[in-house]
């Protein structure tokens, strides 16, 4: 098994153009991926998204691909916080969202990058371990989130 790539997927009982409209809408990943305050999001490819993780950090990703509603994918800098995400201290995260129904959706995402990630020492979260964990309570989120039962923040603004 490699200790490079995580993949995670979930059913969701709400239309692609929610799962979309919860995935790229600053109000909302600031709430289901966020202290629950709106993010900076430049929606395009080469943009950029700052991810505010409280005291954890605020994290400056980059799009790399932008579709709408089937795919996105950005850079994530987690070791790095207030840098500026690039190949070489990030990884790649790629959410693919498909219909299963009208008011069903999967969405899956792959997290790609830690075999040759540096991670700063104080931030071990920031590995292959750390996000394999994370990404299953991340996604549970963003579910409870997109169906409007959860609209509470996934971490402290602290």
């Amino acid at each position: 098994m490699s200790n490079d790539r995580i993949e995670r997927d979930i059913t969701i009982a709400a239309t692609v153009d929610r799962v979309w409209e919860v995935l790229t809408t600053p109000e909302h990943v600031g709430t289901w991926f966020g202290t629950g305050r709106p993010i900076e999001i430049d929606l395009r490819p080469g943009g950029e998204m700052v991810l505010d993780h409280g005291a954890n950090g605020r994290y400056r990703t980059v799009f790399v691909e932008v579709d709408p509603p089937r795919r996105l994918s950005y850079r994530w800098a987690e070791g790095y916080p207030n840098t500026l995400a690039n190949e070489m201290n990030s990884t790649l995260v790629e959410f693919t969202i498909t219909p299963l129904s009208e008011n069903e959706t999967r969405l899956a995402v792959v997290e790609s990058g830690f075999s040759t990630l540096v991670v700063p020492e104080g931030r071990e979260w920031v590995s292959y371990e750390g996000h394999s964990r994370g990404w299953s309570d991340v996604l549970a989120k963003a579910a409870a989130y997109a169906e409007r039962r959860d609209s509470t923040p996934i971490m402290s603004a602290q």
